[in-house]
């Protein structure tokens, strides 16, 4: 039978440093995982934005989702920061995919082109 620490592939939470990360087993702060998952992340994209809407598991409520940016999660925040001003409503970012509030698609692919991006309306 495994012990304790076997099972839960190493030291998880230290009250030295805090959580640890689990694939590399150094301190959250230290870790390069998440700098090289998000390298990866932006490697693999075809270069293609792409803007869709969605209402599934929101109540009903529409939010256009723009897909496929090759930017890091800080460049992601200050971009929807502006799409957000520019179609004067809310937003967010989760999991490298910028949602705004509403059917924004045609506004969204406007602005985008204008920063030289190429852009393809998805979906329905």
């Amino acid at each position: 039978m495994k012990s304790l620490s076997e099972q839960l592939g190493g030291l998880v939470y230290s009250t030295d440093q805090g959580n640890m990360c689990p694939q590399c087993s150094k301190p959250i702060k230290e870790c390069q995982c998440s700098a090289n998952a998000e390298q990866q992340r932006i490697s693999q994209l075809d270069g293609i934005v792409r803007i869709s809407r969605e209402t599934k598991g929101r109540k009903g409520k529409g939010v256009t989702l723009v897909k496929g940016l090759a930017l890091n999660d800080q460049e992601l925040k200050s971009l929807a920061k502006i799409m957000k001003q520019k179609c004067g409503t809310g937003g967010a970012v989760k999991d490298a995919v910028i949602e705004i509030q509403g059917d924004q698609r045609q506004l969204l692919k406007t602005f985008l082109e204008q920063r030289k991006y190429t852009v393809k309306l998805a979906g329905g």
